[in-house]
């Protein structure tokens, strides 16, 4: 029996589970998949928006704005890599300075510092690349990035050290009211819980419809991105946004904490909730407008591809709140972006709720404070080579494109909720994010996660469930092949 079941490992549940850690509560999260952030979290731009685009009044703007103030803080206790670099909503059309005007009152009503509309030439000072049509600029100072898999991995790992238990692989089925509370039917069996905190991402509306008589409903929006190599990653300074349109912020042109050129994203609604595949439609479509705000994008340095989905929820904006009819059963839904800037905020607003419901007691262990990966790169050659003669596994270069260690695959594997698949490492350490995208170091990782794990390279995954990577070995085939003749 707990307290508080959790659906959902992403941003939003990560969040909620971290806040709630702070108080005498048995917590648990369930995620069907084989790690935190493997849906709409490891798939986004990545930046911390500054909140002048959700309508004043919104739940959205509300956290938009209070999840930003926190991220600088945040990245301080939870040690994962966030940068205020700035952005700038630039227009290419008379009209377009009208609506640049627009967006800044919008921002002031939200609470937004720093504003300012810039002419061409200044922005143009700040940002040489921007095409010949670009007439001005909305510069946001407040606005920055953010690498979306460690902020949700940081949460995620400080509230299992605070007390929070998390079961992988655990498929939410069905969800049964009782007189107290509910029964959470899994592919794993039945667990009870007095309230449920429903962070399922896009199928956050299956799981309020189970309870509820007043339906949600969310449909999947598809977002294509381009991801460049590190070596066109200064073509741009800050985040380069056109105006918005109906479907969102349009494409944008970004660096990325760890040096990269990002690139997207499309608005495609989908009626598929596991839709990611990206198209050449899709990525024409992200080349094309790209274009249109920053000249001479180098898309030849183009790397790798991906698409995430969003959860636009009807209403158009984030909900989170009791279920009225279902006592205990708190919706955190439709989390859509800005819900990466957003997530400290909805967490502290879900634990503000439950808090209500419980009244716990504050749980005086709390720590808020987590130690990261070790990142080698960032000590002083004096300072590496003590490392490497006290643990010589720093020293074996396991990604060459990303000079990423055998001693930081070790770490991303043996710490709390440790990596247990080549995204899993890679999500944690970005080996196999480089140019080469793990053409050379995925089977020395693979081989790395056998000996951990103790299990053999045949089980090793990409990313959970059925996605193996090897099928046997090649004696062993031969044999087999000669057998059968």
């Amino acid at each position: 029996m707990y307290d508080v079941i959790i659906i959902g490992a992403g941003v939003s549940g990560a969040a909620a589970a971290r806040e709630l850690s702070r108080y005498r509560l048995k917590i648990c999260v369930l995620e069907r998949e084989e790690d935190v952030c493997c849906g709409t979290s490891k798939a986004n731009s990545g930046i911390a928006h500054s909140g002048y685009d959700a309508e004043p009044g919104s739940l959205m703007a509300e956290l938009n704005v209070k999840g930003s103030n926190m991220m600088g803080q945040l990245s301080k206790e939870l040690d994962f890599p966030f940068k205020q670099t700035g952005s700038l909503t630039v227009c290419t059309t008379e009209n377009g300075i009208a609506m640049l005007h627009k967006l800044r009152e919008r921002g002031l009503k939200n609470g937004v510092e720093g504003l300012r509309i810039l002419d061409r030439e200044e922005a143009l000072a700040m940002e040489p690349n921007l095409s010949d049509q670009v007439l001005a600029a909305l510069y946001a100072p407040t606005a920055g990035i953010v690498c979306p898999f460690e902020l949700n991995i940081a949460m995620a790992e400080n509230a299992y050290n605070n007390g929070v238990e998390f079961k992988f692989d655990t498929e939410v089925k069905n969800i049964r009211k009782q007189e107290k509370g509910f029964v959470v039917e899994t592919s794993k069996g039945d667990f009870e819980t007095g309230c449920i905190v429903n962070a399922a991402g896009v199928y956050a509306d299956v799981f309020h419809n189970m309870v509820s008589e007043k339906k949600l409903h969310i449909t999947p929006r598809k977002g294509e991105y381009m991801l460049l190599d590190k070596s066109a990653g200064a073509h741009v300074n800050h985040t380069i946004f056109a105006l918005p349109n109906k479907s969102g912020k349009g494409v944008l042109i970004t660096q990325t904490v760890h040096g990269n050129l990002l690139v997207g994203p499309t608005a495609t609604d989908l009626e598929d909730r596991e839709g990611t595949a990206t198209t050449a439609e899709g990525l024409e479509a992200v080349s094309v407008k790209s274009g249109r705000t920053v000249k001479d994008i180098p898309l030849r340095k183009v790397i790798t591809s991906f698409a995430g989905l969003r959860a636009i929820e009807d209403g158009m904006d984030f909900v989170i709140e009791e279920v009225e009819d279902a006592p205990g059963f708190i919706d955190c839904a439709g989390i859509a972006s800005p819900g990466l800037t957003s997530s400290p905020a909805i967490g502290c607003m879900v634990a503000d709720i439950v808090k209500e419901k419980l009244h716990p007691e504050v749980n005086p262990d709390f720590d808020p404070v987590r130690k990261g990966i070790l990142d080698p790169s960032e000590l002083s050659l004096e300072e590496r080579n003590e490392l490497i003669k006290r643990s010589p596994e720093y020293g074996n270069i396991i990604c060459r494109c990303e000079m990423i260690s055998e001693g930081e695959i070790l770490d991303a594997i043996r710490r709390p909720l440790g990596a247990k698949s080549l995204d899993g490492v890679k999500r944690r350490t970005r080996a196999g994010m480089g140019r080469c995208q793990s053409g050379f170091c995925s089977p020395r990782t693979m081989e790395i996660l056998s000996r951990e794990l103790g299990i053999s390279m045949e089980e090793i995954t990409k990313t959970g469930g059925a996605s193996r990577l090897i099928e046997g070995t090649n004696k062993k085939i031969a044999e087999e092949g000669e057998n059968h003749e």
